[in-house]
């Protein structure tokens, strides 16, 4: 224990009301007499003692999320973070304080070249560096990389790089991960044949990132192939930035791409630019996605006879998004054909702009296209149109997959007997712990200062931590909805804080027990309205995706809500205890919400109830 560390413990001693002897009388907030009193946890427990009236002790599941730190290392930690010097000893601080970082890469690299052809299985969290430059023939396979990872997080640099009739695969890669962070980066430039196949990539991966620049860049020859890439993946983005450029009779074919994706954004920048007889096939592309966002810049602007295809591209999606500029702009004989493009059942926006302006010898054709387009500056000649629908969704489907059944249902659901859907209320988030309010205090929390909450946490500009950070940030400083009542907190202190000033001191906090009965079908139980079923004012938290344990809480007035027990509709077992929340008010939400279209119907014609997933909570006022 150093010289500050040993003055704030004598000082807390001295100043504080609790002593070892107490803590006997604690052990029903969770200090036993063998604990310490100076941790963070125990900290809590007395803060809660102190906030919340009746005497009832902090609930286990809110407990577990307290900071795990010893004392002097919650003393050193929040030393070094009023000095801003937290990124000195970031490893240290999240190990000991369980949060959610990635690992770094610089300690495990792979830099080795390889003359024979080389298999890795069951690997993860390496960064590879002129791996594989100027191989001759040959193939390196990854199989089962990085899957079922919590974190993983790779780096390839100057792969494959000027290596002749080489081959690489990637099978079943970062598959069932939780937050995947890939980095291709100058992967297979000036390569001369060979190929390289990305099949499973990122399959039912939850907040996939995938950066591919400068990749296959000035190549010749060398086909790269996509299948099932983000598929039934959560969020994320995948970006593909100077792609093929410069390339040389290189095709590329994605297949089955962010197919049953939810949120997936995809950016290609200088795709295919200046490209000399390029093949591109883009089939399955965003099909039955929720909400994918699609962005083509200069996509092929001054290629020679390439051939690009979109086959059922975003077909049948929920919404969603597609931006292409000065797509095959100053191109010369580029075919661009769309098939099935954009038939989406809810409407979505397409913006063509600088398409094919310039053109010389080329031909864009549309078949079957969607609904909501918006073409500007686009060549006047050789664009055929053809089988245009302006309302997409007319084949007479009125929801998809992204409708989840029982996510959303009517309060007269809640009556015992019923047999009811229960959605997945799995929690997806990484597994982290609050930090102590001495700590989280003191750390940036702003998007005037996201540059410093980056350094904090060693997330370079433009990473994948550095995204997570921003949308966190930004959904914290979005202005409150009509009625709405919102903070953003890092500390259990701070969370008890903003209930009890929401709801009074006289609060209750309550969560679904568990998580059987996940995606089955359960029966409702014994039902409870809380305060007696009268319409009420809650508080309900909710996880955002961080370094540690941020929740997103607000409180919005006029709901109801309902604890009840769970059953097995074979057995009549009670196999869960769930919490539901019903907004009786819904005229501010939004017409497209989710809710509306599950359910029908649309804002302030229908109240909309649903689950508290695992490690979301509500508080309300003591019944």
């Amino acid at each position: 224990m150093n010289i500050i560390e040993a003055a704030f413990f004598l000082c807390f001693i001295s100043s504080s009301n609790v002593h070892f002897a107490g803590a006997t009388k604690q052990t029903a907030g969770n200090i036993t007499p063998s604990e310490n009193p100076f941790t963070p946890k125990a900290s809590l427990i007395r803060y809660w003692n102190k906030r919340i009236n009746g005497g009832s002790p902090p609930p286990s599941f809110f407990l577990s999320k307290a900071s795990p730190l010893t004392t002097v290392d919650s003393t050193r930690f929040a030393s070094l973070a009023s000095r801003h010097a937290l990124d000195t000893r970031l490893s240290d601080f999240c190990t000991a304080a369980k949060l959610f970082c990635f690992p770094e890469l610089a300690a495990h690299s792979v830099t080795e070249k390889h003359g024979d052809d080389v298999g890795f299985s069951v690997y993860s969290d390496k960064n590879f560096t002129n791996y594989g430059s100027d191989r001759l023939a040959g193939a390196d396979t990854f199989k089962n990389y990085s899957g079922g990872d919590n974190i993983g997080v790779d780096s390839f640099r100057r792969y494959s790089r000027d290596s002749a009739g080489h081959d690489d695969g990637f099978t079943n890669y970062a598959g069932e991960v939780n937050v995947a962070d890939q980095s291709f980066t100058t992967y297979a430039t000036g390569s001369t044949g060979g190929s390289g196949d990305f099949t499973n990539y990122h399959t039912n991966a939850n907040q996939p990132n995938g950066r591919f620049n400068s990749y296959s860049d000035e190549a010749n020859g060398r086909s790269q192939s996509f299948m099932t890439y983000s598929e039934n993946a959560n969020s994320g983005a995948q970006t593909f930035t100077s792609y093929s450029k410069n390339g040389n009779g290189a095709p590329n074919g994605f297949s089955g791409y962010g197919s049953g994706s939810n949120v997936v954004k995809s950016g290609f920048s200088g795709y295919g630019e200046t490209a000399n007889g390029a093949n591109d096939t883009f089939t399955s592309y965003g099909g039955d996605g929720n909400l994918p966002v699609n962005d083509f810049k200069k996509y092929g602007e001054g290629g020679n006879g390439a051939v690009y295809g979109f086959k059922s591209y975003r077909d049948q999606s929920n919404i969603g998004a597609d931006s292409f500029s000065s797509y095959a702009k100053d191109s010369h004989n580029e075919k661009v054909n769309f098939v099935n493009y954009g038939k989406s059942f809810n409407l979505g926006s397409d913006d063509f702009t600088g398409y094919g302006q310039g053109n010389d010898g080329g031909n864009v054709s549309f078949k079957t296209y969607g609904q909501g387009p918006s073409f500007k500056a686009y060549t006047k000649d050789g664009v055929v149109f053809a089988r245009y629908f302006n309302n997409a969704s007319s084949s007479g489907k009125k929801v998809n997959k992204w409708t989840e059944p029982g996510k959303f249902f009517r309060e007269s659901m809640l009556k015992e007997g019923t047999l009811m859907q229960m959605p997945d209320i799995k929690d997806k988030m990484p597994k982290r712990t609050f930090l102590p309010r001495t700590i989280v205090s003191k750390l940036s929390f702003s998007s005037s200062k996201t540059g410093e909450v980056r350094r904090i946490f060693g997330a370079g500009e433009n990473s994948s931590m550095a995204g997570i950070i921003s949308s966190a940030i930004s959904e914290c400083e979005r202005p409150p909805s009509y009625g709405e009542t919102k903070r953003c907190v890092g500390s259990a202190e701070d969370m008890i804080d903003f209930a009890t000033s929401v709801l009074g001191h006289g609060v209750v906090v309550r969560t679904t027990e568990n998580v059987v009965g996940s995606k089955k079908k359960i029966v409702i139980g014994k039902v409870k309205g809380i305060n007696g079923g009268d319409l009420t004012r809650a508080v309900s938290c909710h996880q955002s995706l961080y370094p540690y344990l941020l929740y997103y809480c607000h409180s919005v007035p006029k709901v109801r809500v309902y604890e009840a027990d769970l059953l097995d509709p074979e057995s009549s077992e009670k196999i869960n205890h769930g919490i539901a929340i019903c907004h009786i008010d819904t005229s501010a939400w939004s017409a497209s919400h989710g809710a509306f279209v599950a359910l029908g119907s649309g804002p302030g014609r229908i109240e909309v109830c649903h689950w508290i997933f695992e490690n979301d909570m509500t508080w309300t006022t003591v019944d």
